[in-house]
């Protein structure tokens, strides 16, 4: 991979992300909504570490669906189309 593809700034600050203990039964959602952040900065790798999910985790298709009918209601575009992304790399290419 070229070296112009790389992100290296270190001045920029590794994206926070907060998350509910791995035990509670809001972290997948927290964890859903963690990757779509990542990947709305550009920085899906960070999002990644910080929750334990790869983009695309089957686990977390039923929060992202949740995601996407509340983005697609609240006219969020940018949230749809990330939301959309993450359920064609799950493997679901229409919300059942």
């Amino acid at each position: 991979m070229s070296r112009a593809f790389i992100k290296e700034d270190s001045d920029e600050p590794t994206p926070e992300y907060r998350l509910p203990d791995p035990e509670s039964p809001y972290y997948n959602e927290a964890a859903a909504w963690a990757l779509i952040q990542g990947a709305d900065q550009g920085d899906s790798r960070s999002a990644e570490l910080a929750t334990g999910y790869r983009w695309g985790e089957e686990t977390l298709v039923p929060y992202v669906l949740s995601i996407l009918t509340e983005a697609e209601n609240a006219g969020e575009d940018r949230v749809t189309q990330l939301a959309q992304r993450f359920l064609e790399a799950a493997g679901q290419s229409e919300p059942s």
